[in-house]
């Protein structure tokens, strides 16, 4: 028997060799009817399709800028057989109006994944890094929340500089969608290098160290986002205000009034208040039976940030401001050691968890998997700095 072969064009799956298709956007204060009407669909005919489609296509959800295509006869009478509603940039519905009984279901574009890799050194940030390299500019949120324990990102120097391995995201192989995993990757900053292994412990992808050490620790090491420091760790400083030479047992971080203030690691919040004394309002909180940190001259507090409160890492705790004795906006930061303040800067914090003993060896193959992929980078960085792995 000789092949069949199927020469027929596809959109959605369907064949359009026969059809004229029509690409059009919803506009603001769009609905169905509108669009129907538009569409040279007699009012039976649109109120038949609304009801057959009321569970998949909510007309809430029907929102300006989103796409729909009609597909339509390319005979004189132009008779929409086809109208294809975009959900999302992987999602549609379906109507299907080339028989009497109207037929209406989801359709969903394929989505690929290739593994690839980017290398380069940072002239000024991560993110532009990343976009100099021609790589997807969302890499560089997993890659801040995986180093969040080991790099401040806005203390990054020039010429600290990084490679990945990632898995990406495409819809009909060819317009990205998200970075669905950060595979390996080695970060230099300040001459230390940091390696981020991704291993599976207790059902859970965690990063960890090549010695096997998670790289999430039990504080951020900064609990916001700011521009500058203005004033460190020191013993004696002299006080802008009170223009006298007394100590400073914190770190001022300058930022805008009402950056969020973050909790740089879990707890219990054991004060809240007015220090009149010149903190302005501040919180506290204890982490466990050793540190307690706490932050000056905030604005206000986040809601429901009480005394009592367990509060988790990375939380939103409240807001920079300029309360107390303080010349412009600013968080004084500080971090107690079963009661005696320590320099956050050089805190040195503990991991969480190490790779289980039991799991070492596969952790072991693991690694040496990642490292080899991440040598290849660098092996060819000289040449390419962006591009996709050999499977």
């Amino acid at each position: 028997m000789d092949e069949v072969i199927d020469t027929c064009s596809y959109l959605f799956d369907i064949c359009i060799d026969s059809l004229h298709v029509t690409n059009y956007t919803i506009r603001s204060g769009d609905n169905l009817s509108a669009i129907f009407s538009r569409l040279g669909l007699p009012a039976s005919k649109s109120e038949s399709i609304y009801k057959a489609s009321a569970d998949l296509l909510d007309p809430k959800k029907i929102r300006a800028g989103l796409n729909y295509y009609a597909l339509s006869t390319q005979d004189s009478l132009e008779t929409v057989r086809y109208i294809v509603f975009e959900k999302s940039r992987i999602e549609y519905v379906i109507i299907d109006l080339t028989s009497d009984e109207i037929d209406v279901y989801p359709y969903q574009k394929e989505i690929t994944q290739k593994q690839k890799y980017v290398s380069g050194s940072i002239q000024s940030s991560l993110w532009n890094a990343i976009v100099n390299q021609g790589a997807n500019s969302l890499l560089a949120i997993p890659m801040e929340d995986i180093f969040a324990w080991q790099i401040n990102f806005f203390a990054i120097q020039p010429k600290d500089s990084f490679q990945i391995v990632y898995t990406e995201s495409f819809v009909e192989d060819t317009l990205s969608i998200n970075i669905f995993s950060i595979d390996g990757a080695i970060f230099i900053h300040d001459r230390k290098t940091f390696t981020a292994i991704p291993f599976m412990q207790d059902s859970i992808i965690e990063y960890f160290d090549e010695e096997g050490q998670s790289l999430q620790r039990a504080f951020l090491k900064a609990p916001l986002n700011y521009s500058r420091i203005s004033s460190g760790f020191t013993n004696s400083r002299f006080h802008p205000i009170l223009r006298v030479n007394r100590a400073h047992y914190g770190v001022d971080f300058v930022a805008p009034a009402g950056t969020p203030v973050k909790s740089i690691g879990s707890g219990k919040v054991v004060a809240r208040g007015y220090e009149a004394g010149g903190g302005g309002n501040y919180i506290r909180i204890q982490h466990n039976s050793v540190y307690t940190t706490s932050y000056m001259h905030l604005s206000g507090f986040a809601t429901g940030i009480q005394v009592g409160k367990q509060v988790q890492q990375g939380e939103v705790i409240g807001y920079v401001g300029s309360t107390g004795l303080s010349t412009g906006p600013h968080l004084d930061f500080r971090v107690y050691r079963n009661g005696t303040p320590i320099n956050p800067l050089t805190m040195e914090s503990p991991p969480s968890h190490p790779v289980k003993p039991e799991l070492r060896d596969s952790f072991e193959m693991v690694k040496l998997q990642v490292l080899q992929k991440l040598y290849e980078i660098g092996e060819a960085g000289e040449k390419e700095e962006v591009g996709e792995m050999e499977s």
